[in-house]
């Protein structure tokens, strides 16, 4: 199981402070695997290391979890309280804002055109 923001972040955060996998491993002293490994959702770090990495893009440990992170700051920071969502077939955890719940609400409410439609919108 996995946090879908937590690695989205990590990536996000990393490339846009211009950092290789290799060059955050070696501050974290940890291996470029077990990184890379974080930044796809296939392990989770343990607290230590979750401090670290927030000490390094000098966010806070729910912003990094919890809020889209970028390089210039937290996106949507204004949005939340974040509701906690699950991706039924790898089980890994997802937060999402109050409009974001209401999205998928509606989405899935929709006719099929409409339904379509926003695929289309959305480029999926």
């Amino acid at each position: 199981m996995s946090n879908i923001q937590l690695a989205a972040n990590l990536r996000r955060l990393r490339t846009d402070h211009d950092y290789t996998q290799t060059q955050i491993a070696e501050r974290l002293n940890i291996s470029r695997q077990a990184y890379s490994n974080y930044e796809t959702g296939k392990r989770i770090p343990d607290l230590d290391i979750l401090i670290r990495i927030a000490d390094i893009y000098h966010v806070t440990l729910e912003e990094l979890i919890m809020q889209p992170c970028s390089g210039a700051g937290i996106i949507n920071q204004n949005s939340g309280p974040y509701y906690i969502g699950m991706e039924i077939t790898s089980a890994d955890t997802i937060y999402l804002t109050k409009e974001e719940v209401e999205l998928l609400t509606r989405y899935r409410e929709a006719d099929e055109d409409d339904r379509m439609l926003t695929r289309k919108v959305l480029k999926m």
